[in-house]
């Protein structure tokens, strides 16, 4: 089962997130729960880098499918709302019928 916890302040700002696991849908290389999951995680990331001046701390291990992020300081809008597309994104796969066993997304305040 993917792991996605989701850190964010009082304030309700995203500080960062951490994913582990992988999905277990499918077979490794074969699993389109993980490849969607992924590409949701990846691309965000990927656009925040790009399209913000946020400064960011990022770690990851491909083998067991675990990244942390955080921003360093507060989110800037842009990064903010591509975090918040990521998440939607990511919320919507979890509430399928079809996938929600192979997903669980948690909110911690930090």
């Amino acid at each position: 089962m993917i792991k996605v916890t989701i850190y964010k302040t009082e304030r309700h700002e995203y500080v960062g997130f951490d994913t582990e696991d992988h999905a277990g849908y499918g077979e490794q290389g074969q699993d389109i729960l993980c490849a969607a999951c992924s590409a949701l995680v990846i691309n965000a990331l990927n656009s925040i880098e790009r399209f913000t001046d946020d400064e960011t701390s990022c770690v990851s291990d491909e083998d067991t499918g675990s990244i942390s992020f955080r921003f360093n300081g507060k989110p800037s809008h842009d990064a903010a709302l591509l975090l918040d597309s990521m998440i939607l994104g990511l919320e919507e796969i979890e509430d399928s019928n079809e996938y929600e066993q192979y997903i669980d997304i948690i909110f911690k305040e930090v």
